[in-house]
């Protein structure tokens, strides 16, 4: 009995393999992947510092660029299904990205160790994303001796883990990440301290090497030879120093596979929280560290300590002025590739440099009008860009966090808005210029105050701990619904009742 109905599941199992095949092949997937799924609501969003993951793939291989819009919600009943019926089948799939450090080992890290990067190939998929992690920079001895001693991983891959596993775009489950889940996945570790920029070796008079933009070229090498070759897409995608990262190496990344040959495969960008401003900051300080030094000056010095490369367009709009390429709304005019922009628009990380230090005391009325300022501003810089999602929250990184499919601008996903990108890059590519209908790219938030968005991530008190709704959290900030309704000329309880329910 035990057999026959061992024999029962391998066939159940068997079809549905079957029947994933022939969708792969065309007799079920002739129609392009339609719309995002709508968000779930979580119990509780993670704290700004996640632990590193990275992504996965099935045991069998197969390339959904194309499927019918269902087929996330599909792949997961035809796992569950089998999981439950067929025990053995139910062993841990192997998600992570394992290390690999670069052949060429004259690319290193800042202190000189081999630089590297996590790979997790999915057989069959032709579209390869290749993510550059974010974390700040260091502009002289001094503080690059800090940063060494406080944040080593940052600079040193003496102590990398073996392997990685994926949240939010790097993930490989259908569910967290439901159009690029199958993917080939990589992820390189920042460890230049650069913004992704330098092309300067660690040498007798250099104390640490900046090689940034050097170790993707390199990446871009070593993987030629694991499959890259083959690829139809690489999105290149990045987040905060990593974003920045990917306005200033698209271009170069595409233009280093077309000397190499393979001028079939189509380069873009995902910049995430990297569209800093190198506006004036609220209070001036001395630049004596990272924190507190303002962002032009940060560049300006930086540039130098670390030998920076811009993008050459960019270098010939700004000539002898290069600094400026490192600011987004100056560099993405002179970008030629295709480039998606995420950015809060009340960015934690402009607002440090910008002296605005939110500790858990209320702030005060000018500190409030700076903040609202900043994302007026920042929306100004975004309004020419064609393809960008900037939620008015405030935050910092996204694309990797667990609950990135759950915020919506204008009832809209970042997922969604992805794929629609994707497919009016498609459209653009048979010469049909007009966007697919009901399909938006172009998605910034109107209103005017931090986490006015509904689904924004939770904001928590940072003396309590507890979690704030939109109204606790506009009063924690020194927000007067008295003065604001007065403004708007309307009654205070109207307007109390309107941000409640994230009109």
């Amino acid at each position: 009995m035990g057999q026959r109905r061992r024999v029962r599941v391998l066939d159940v199992f068997h079809w549905a393999v079957m029947l994933l095949g022939l969708i792969q092949s065309g007799a079920l997937g002739a129609r392009k992947f339609r719309g995002g799924r709508n968000p779930q609501p979580r119990r509780a969003l993670p704290s700004a510092h996640y632990r590193d993951r990275a992504e996965t793939t099935e045991s069998f291989s197969l390339d959904f660029t194309a499927v019918e819009e269902n087929m996330d919600n599909f792949m997961t009943q035809v796992k569950n299904l089998a999981q439950s019926l067929y025990p053995c089948s139910a062993q841990k799939l192997d998600y992570d990205m394992k290390l690999h450090f670069l052949e060429n080992t004259s690319v290193t890290c800042n202190d000189g160790t081999p630089a590297g990067y996590y790979l997790k190939e999915s057989k069959g998929s032709r579209r390869w994303l290749i993510f550059l992690e974010g974390g700040w920079y260091c502009f002289n001895k001094e503080n690059c001796n800090s940063r060494y001693e406080t944040m080593r991983r940052l600079m040193s891959s003496s102590n990398w883990p073996q392997t990685k596993t994926g949240t939010g775009i790097l993930s490989s489950l259908p569910e967290e990440n439901p159009h690029w889940w199958n993917a080939n996945m990589v992820f390189i570790p920042y460890c230049s301290s650069d913004v992704w920029s330098g092309a300067t070796p660690k040498t007798d008079q250099n104390d640490y090497a900046f090689m940034g933009s050097l170790i993707i070229k390199e990446v871009v090498k070593d993987l030629l030879t694991k499959g890259l070759d083959n690829a139809k897409i690489l999105l290149l995608a990045g987040s905060s120093a990593g974003g920045t990262g990917v306005l200033l190496n698209v271009d170069s990344v595409s233009e280093l596979l077309e000397e190499l040959g393979h001028t079939n495969i189509q380069v873009r960008g995902l910049s995430d929280s990297g569209w800093f401003l190198d506006n004036k900051q609220y209070r001036c300080t001395d630049c004596v560290d990272t924190i507190n030094c303002a962002p032009t000056e940060v560049i300006k010095r930086g540039i130098k300590y670390w030998g920076g490369v811009v993008p050459e367009r960019c270098r010939q709009a700004y000539e002898g002025k290069e600094w400026n390429c490192f600011f987004g709304y100056k560099v993405y005019p002179t970008i030629k590739r295709p480039v998606f922009i995420v950015q809060w628009l009340f960015d934690e990380a402009q607002l440090t440099v910008d002296n605005i230090h939110l500790t858990g005391q209320p702030v005060q009325e000018g500190q409030w009008r700076y903040i609202q300022n900043l994302g007026t501003e920042l929306r100004n810089t975004l309004k020419d860009v064609p393809a960008m999602f900037a939620p008015a929250c405030l935050s910092h990184e996204f694309i990797t966090r667990n609950y990135w499919t759950d915020v919506q601008v204008k009832g809209t996903s970042l997922p969604r808005a992805l794929h629609c990108w994707d497919r009016s890059l498609q459209e653009n590519s048979r010469n049909n210029k007009s966007p697919p209908k009901g399909c938006p790219v172009h998605l910034i938030d109107s209103c005017p105050w931090p986490h006015c968005n509904p689904t924004c991530p939770t904001i928590r008190d940072q003396s309590t701990g507890q979690e704030m709704n939109v109204i606790q959290f506009l009063m924690h900030m020194g927000f007067d619904v008295q003065k604001m309704a007065h403004q708007q000329g309307m009654d205070p309880s109207k307007l109390l009742g309107m941000l409640s329910s994230g009109s």
